[in-house]
């Protein structure tokens, strides 16, 4: 059975780490300061516990997070369906 995170589902998790912050219009979301290094590491712990899985540090790096495609790809090497 693959696991899937919505694209809505994701927009969320990342709405609860930056409420303010509008992910829809940015294509890179640490230039443009809508997340840190400390953001990237919250959203890992979601996306692990929202998906049932474990990123692997590793893979915690900037152009993993830049913008929705990126964090989709990530998934997708983890088995999720976005």
């Amino acid at each position: 059975m693959a696991r899937e995170l919505s694209r809505q589902a994701l927009r969320g998790l990342l709405r609860e780490i930056r409420p303010e912050s509008d992910f829809e219009a940015s294509r890179d979301f640490l230039s443009d300061g809508m997340l840190d290094s400390f953001d990237m590491v919250a959203l890992v712990a979601a996306l692990d516990e929202a998906c049932g899985i474990s990123i692997d540090g590793a893979d915690i790096l900037p152009e993993h997070f830049q913008n929705l495609e990126a964090i989709a790809g990530l998934l997708r090497r983890y088995g999720v369906r976005p």
